[in-house]
């Protein structure tokens, strides 16, 4: 799993050199393809992480003020709210090379 919190990039959406998205597949709309798969990922593996840490305050009774003053919690979330979207870590990766990815259509004719 990556640390999604160590991740270099914007945390606003940046005008790219669409040549960039063309040297590793080709295609752009593999590239968009493979973006969208592993932007879908990121997302998953941080939901996943959040849920985690938020079921650690769950109670088992339903008291109110317990649930609106519950600091650490609202600390997490705003944590987690400013982390870059998962499409903008996904572009970041991709740029990086860090993405590893084939075609599976490619393989098959190349038999």
């Amino acid at each position: 799993m990556v640390d999604y919190k160590k991740v270099k990039t914007e945390s606003t959406a940046v005008t790219r050199n669409k040549h960039l998205f063309y040297e590793q597949s080709g295609n752009i709309y593999k590239t968009v393809v493979v973006l969208a798969k592993r932007a879908n990922q990121v997302g998953s593996e941080i939901k996943e992480e959040l849920n985690r840490k938020i079921e650690e305050f769950a109670t088992t009774s339903d008291n109110l003020e317990e649930i609106f003053e519950n600091r650490e919690q609202i600390e997490i979330a705003k944590f987690y709210e400013r982390l870059p979207k998962p499409t903008l870590i996904a572009v970041q990766e991709f740029l990086d090379k860090r993405i590893y990815f084939r075609d599976p259509h490619e393989e098959e004719t190349n038999k």
